[in-house]
């Protein structure tokens, strides 16, 4: 299918027909036939002063942006771009700023108006004013590569909300009220390793994912939690779904977003009965991914704990041969490279050289450290560890005599 587009004649009048905001459940004007935020969707970001600026543009009828809407195969309509604007025109005709307060502006420096304030001849003209709308049909790919380029202006949108504007439907919806409702978060409040204290298993703060929403950078952006679930999801099946959108393209349509939501909730709980201890480290490590590699294996919770514990204390002696990222892994997968670096650091070597008198240790004669290399009394290979105790500094020619007497 090729992507097409067409410019209805489309009025203010004809746009505040039958809007309604139900909040966090959705946005509908143009008839109901227009779905200008989704259940769960991006919340409403303009300040007074940017939607005051709207109407006095309209107001003074002045060009506006181009707003994208995108058909669906209902008929119905879904919003690209122009959300703000659309909603800051509906508040102002509608005398309602989404929290049931009035709303009057200040045109032109004269005193503020509310719209039943101005003039008959002024509302006929605002009402009469037309929108430059642009209505798009073509396939989710298509829309979505049409949605990045002219999401390029004002409030921008990140990955996942593009993503969530072009895949709307049932599924969508069940998936933000799990992962994006501001009141009473279901995934932050499971993600919680201790719920009491505030634990998080995440590198997401609930005030990060939940907080007021803005432009990027400087607001809380409530889809990161979203983004971060589907990227495990995918990591699961990845020959299935190498992309998110992938994933949302062929659940969209499903009930609810239950397989999402019940695989996010068994990845949480398998990390709890893995790792019986809450350490800070926990925060941020992608869980979902260890949970896609590892799950299926039988662990003794007990024993891991002990590899941990080992490692948190040989750390604390000693930092600098250890590798602390890889801990949690390496207690699944005993894969060494994980957790040490196979060369010594110069203050490994330094203690090393003073240690042993500032000579070789296999022929003692006296050296520079600069001539001196560190080398692993128990080698890497056999499970020696990059310690200062492992460590033992030789001089060139006896560390080529020792790898040619000890080769394997």
């Amino acid at each position: 299918m090729t992507m097409e587009t067409s410019q209805p004649i489309i009025t203010i009048r004809d746009l505040i027909k039958d809007y309604a905001d139900a909040g966090q459940n959705g946005v509908k004007a143009y008839s109901g036939k227009l779905n200008v935020r989704p259940a769960f969707q991006r919340e409403f970001v303009y300040n007074p002063e940017d939607r005051d600026r709207v109407m006095i543009s309209v107001y003074n009828n002045m060009p506006l942006n181009s707003m994208y809407w995108a058909i669906n195969p209902d008929g119905t309509y879904e919003v690209i771009d122009g959300q703000q604007r659309i909603i800051s025109i509906c508040q102002f005709l509608t005398n309602n700023d989404g929290f049931g307060n009035p709303i009057a502006i200040d045109f032109n420096g004269k005193h503020t108006q509310t719209f039943e304030g101005l003039s008959p001849e002024k509302k006929e003209q605002i009402l009469n004013y037309k929108l430059q709308v642009y209505v798009c049909d073509g396939t989710d790919d298509e829309k979505l590569d049409w949605f990045h380029t002219i999401n390029i202006a004002g409030k921008q949108m990140t990955n996942q909300e593009l993503l969530n504007a072009n895949y709307t439907g049932t599924w969508l919806t069940s998936a933000k009220e799990f992962f994006s409702k501001k009141s009473n978060n279901a995934a932050i409040n499971i993600s919680y390793y201790d719920n009491d204290d505030k634990k998080t298993l995440l590198n997401l703060s609930a005030d990060k994912v939940l907080g007021d929403m803005g432009s990027i950078g400087d607001k809380a952006n409530r889809q990161l939690l979203l983004e971060l679930a589907l990227l495990w999801r995918i990591d699961a099946d990845s020959a299935e779904y190498p992309q998110i959108k992938d994933y949302m393209g062929k659940h969209r349509s499903d009930k609810n977003a239950d397989e999402l939501i019940t695989y996010f909730k068994n990845v949480i709980r398998w990390v709890k009965e893995t790792f019986v201890n809450y350490r800070t480290d926990m925060k941020g490590i992608d869980w979902g991914i260890l949970y896609n590699k590892y799950h299926h294996q039988n662990f003794n919770s007990a024993e891991i704990e002990k590899k941990l514990k080992y490692l948190y204390d040989l750390y604390d002696v000693d930092p600098d041969g250890l590798k602390k990222k890889g801990f949690y892994e390496y207690c699944l997968s005993g894969d060494r490279t994980l957790i040490w670096h196979r060369a010594f650091s110069d203050h490994q070597q330094k203690q090393a050289y003073e240690n042993q008198g500032k000579k070789c240790a296999r022929c003692h004669k006296p050296f520079a450290l600069k001539d001196l290399q560190g080398h692993h009394k128990i080698a890497f290979a056999d499970g020696g560890e990059t310690t200062i105790e492992n460590c033992v500094m030789l001089c060139t020619d006896c560390h080529i005599d020792y790898h040619a007497e000890n080769k394997r």
